[in-house]
């Protein structure tokens, strides 16, 4: 049977219920967001004279609840107008709204009483045949469903999220016992196509599988800080981005999700696990007691590991309990690192480190193989899942299993034995059938070693994805060191930038290049993406910045004109050319966007144009394609100057849309042209499709524009007047009045006596000219320098 899904209902509005609510508006769902009647009035409603039987009251709750995820940041919508998907309501007076939904998802607090009372009520308003699911972390879902009718036990699981469920795309289907194969695989698909997740089947097991290996991370930790003599700092810095962890790495991190719900986890697989191996490793050190007793739970306490006291962090000393000045923590072993670009070529060096770094990833990594390669087959069948846990659920770059593949298997297995532990029988069975690791890839697919089979095969569902690791030196057909271009079949190439943070310098215009050259001569189409955290950070501001303190003008001349004729390359080339941004895509990545023909861009994509954040307007064309848009925009009666003052506004408050349904808001992205997809792991796949089509339905390069319309003096009069009432009221400084100018120069199309319609070009060479000026100025060299020493803008 085919399932759709057009209304949901979420019972229980907690952080965790409301984020649900949030990502389901997210994709369009409409959404029924249910919570308890309260018990007594607050003292603003007897003030108001309000009674329990008010709705205002009775839907405080929930109202509350969702007001307060909405103010939330990050957020958990994509556009402030999504939230009016989502109806409140409570469940004494509207639990019948669920009888109209497709899927009702249970998110009320973690205990089991509480928990199939909510079931009792459920069943009866629910309609045969509607899906039901709880997002418990860990109450094991056979309990739950145990005296409910044969039908709601057959559309019945567990589907837990992870927190923030925008964010973490870890999405565990547990199957209780009577769940239907048809529901499972609904749940899998739409998952990951819908709500853009990883979705990963585990086995009804305590913790399941991400909390499960997670907690025991970082119970071990906890652990080893005292056998070590570890800081808290110096463990941060070992779990952090040096290994592909996130920079909360592992005490910030308990601090961001709250030592109480890291404890109830633990306790939870402590008293459910009596034969887990390393059963004792989740009894809690006495440091986190005496930090429970004292509630200090992280941030929701306002301490925890860390403590903010004015503008200083604090430290939590472990032996005495006491906080203290931050200590920066450094290792020899991690300095050994620093030229190799991606984590998974960092751990054969770590691993052989000589200081207590070495010491501390040699027993960290061995006691993780260990108790990875023991679950199996407990809570999967198949090791790849618990991989696949870890990166979509707490964001790591590379699984445990990728790690040891990284390792070497047999080199993990000495490190094992040399630290007291030994992997699992079928590690050791795999290697005597030959197989030297646990993964391999063949023919653009990833293959894992199948336990159960005891064999090599394909990891399934990857046929909707194209994964660039997997084609890269397969399908290559031209690289630089900046950039390479790969065959994705089908007459279509892909472009990805590999320079630092993907930046844009001589070695990528030389690639987009390039790839047109190829494009336009061999194929039908260019895709312009990556798989990397970002899409592009921007232009290569080092290089800038050196030309400008030599003043070698003329070569920065060169260098900002080859910018924007390559950009305008993409807009006018004989192909179309599809631009794939993600994550940040900065100064000259959205430029590239603006100029692609059109942008498949993933939800989460982080888009502006930045550069008056480093003293500069944006110089690849980005200030002409803003201009130009407002122009697209003007209409006969209309306030023209308004139009372009919006589009001013967004350069110069160097405004960043937090997803990329927003960079619509912002004029980076254009409705009707560019599209958004919510699995970023879909993205390549769709670019390529797109570019297909375009191809197919006969592409044809665009002349290039000289109808863009300008409104001189008038325009810029009103842009000076307001740059100088701003710098009055002391809002900007004078320097940001001067770069402010700049870009109302260009944006009017110069001082001319009337509206005129002028060329791209001419408003390039405006563009290039007030850039150029720009990086002759003092205070912009020292935005410039800031940015590049600091990370942060600098305000002068």
């Amino acid at each position: 049977m085919k399932r759709n899904i057009k209304k949901v209902a979420v019972i229980g509005s907690g952080i965790m219920g409301s984020g649900i609510a949030c990502h389901f508006a997210n994709i369009g769902v409409e959404v029924l967001l249910l919570d308890i009647v309260p018990r007594e009035l607050t003292d603003a409603e007897q003030k108001k004279g309000l009674t329990l039987e008010d709705k205002a009251v009775r839907n405080r709750l929930v109202n509350d609840h969702l007001t307060n995820a909405l103010k939330s940041k990050p957020s958990p919508i994509y556009h402030p107008s999504f939230a009016n998907r989502i109806t409140t309501g409570n469940t004494t007076d509207d639990m019948k709204g669920i009888a109209e939904v497709d899927w009702i998802i249970e998110v009320v607090v973690e205990r089991l009483d509480i928990k199939k009372l909510v079931f009792e009520q459920v069943e009866k308003f629910r309609k045969p045949g509607t899906l039901i699911t709880s997002n418990t972390s860990g109450i094991p879902i056979h309990f739950m469903s145990e005296g409910r009718s044969e039908d709601f036990q057959k559309h019945f699981c567990g589907t837990h999220f992870f927190n923030p469920a925008r964010y973490l795309k870890l999405f565990e289907i547990i199957p209780g016992p009577k769940t239907s194969q048809e529901v499972l695989d609904f749940l899998n698909g739409y998952g990951e196509k819908f709500l853009g997740k990883t979705s990963v089947v585990a086995k009804d097991t305590p913790a399941f599988i991400g909390n499960r290996i997670g907690i025991f991370g970082i119970q071990s930790l906890f652990h080893q800080v005292k056998e070590m003599g570890l800081t808290v700092e110096e463990v941060d810095k070992l779990t952090g981005p040096v290994i592909g962890r996130p920079k909360s790495a592992t005490f910030r991190t308990v601090d961001v999700v709250g030592l109480d719900t890291l404890v109830h986890v633990a306790n939870g697989i402590y008293e459910n696990c009596p034969n887990d191996e390393s059963h004792e490793l989740f009894k809690l050190p006495e440091f986190v007691n005496k930090m429970m007793e004292n509630q200090w739970l992280g941030s929701k306490s306002g301490q925890g590991f860390y403590k903010k006291e004015g503008k200083e962090i604090l430290t939590l000393d472990l032996d005495t309990l006491e906080y203290r000045a931050s200590k920066k923590a450094s290792f020899a072993t991690l300095e050994l690192t620093k030229t190799i670009d991606k984590p998974i070529d960092r751990f054969k060096v770590l691993v052989k480190g000589k200081d207590k770094a070495g010491d501390f990833y040699r027993k960290n990594f061995a006691s993780m193989f260990q108790y990875c390669s023991n679950r199996i087959p407990e809570i999967t069948e198949d090791f790849y899942k618990i991989d696949d846990a870890m990166k979509a659920g707490f964001g790591w770059e590379n699984g445990p299993f990728e790690i040891w593949d990284a390792i070497g298997v047999e080199k993990g297995i000495e490190l094992m034995k040399a630290e007291g532990y030994a992997p699992a029988a079928w590690v050791n069975d795999m290697l005597a059938s030959g197989n030297s690791s646990f993964y391999s890839i063949k023919e653009g697919a990833t293959h894992f070693y199948s336990i159960t089979n005891k064999k090599v095969e394909k990891i399934p569902g990857q046929d909707a994805f194209i994964i660039l690791n997997n084609i890269r030196e397969s399908k290559k057909i031209w690289n630089n060191n900046d950039s390479i271009i790969t065959d994705l079949g089908d007459g279509i190439i892909n472009l990805e930038f590999t320079s630092k943070m993907n930046s844009i310098g001589a070695g990528v215009l030389q690639g987009i290049n390039k790839a047109i050259d190829m494009a336009e001569k061999e194929y039908n189409g260019l895709v312009i993406g990556n798989q990397g955290s970002n899409f592009s950070v921007g232009a290569n501001i080092g290089m800038i910045f050196m030309m400008a303190v030599e003043q070698e003008y003329d070569e920065l001349n060169m260098a900002i004109k080859m910018f924007q004729d390559t950009m305008m390359r993409c807009r006018y080339s004989s192909i179309p050319v599809i631009a794939a941004p993600h994550g940040m895509t900065l100064g000259g990545g959205c430029e590239l966007t603006m100029h692609a023909d059109r942008a498949v861009a993933a939800a989460e994509t982080y888009i502006g144009l930045v550069e008056f954040g480093v003293g500069v307007i944006p110089g690849g064309g980005g200030s002409k394609e803003m201009a130009l848009r407002a122009s697209d925009l003007f209409r006969k009666n209309d306030v023209e100057l308004n139009v372009l003052q919006e589009y001013f506004l967004t350069v110069g408050m160097a405004k960043v849309a937090t997803s990329a349904y927003e960079g619509f808001d912002n004029g980076v992205l254009i409705k009707g042209r560019d599209i958004v997809v919510v699995n970023k792991d879909r993205q390549i796949a769709t670019a390529k499709q797109v570019a297909m089509q375009m191809a197919e339905q006969g592409y044809t390069q665009a002349p290039r524009r000289k109808d863009v319309k300008v409104l001189g003096k008038q325009a810029l009069g009103m842009f000076l007047v307001g740059t100088d009432s701003m710098e009055a009221g002391k809002y900007i400084s004078e320097h940001d009045k001067k770069i402010a100018n700049k870009l109302a120069y260009v944006m009017a199309g110069g001082d001319l006596s009337e509206p005129t319609l002028v060329t791209e070009q001419y408003l390039l060479d405006l563009e290039r000219e007030a850039f150029l000026s720009l990086t002759g100025e003092r205070k912009s060299l020292e935005r410039i320098q800031h940015m590049l020493t600091k990370g942060k803008p600098l305000r002068n």
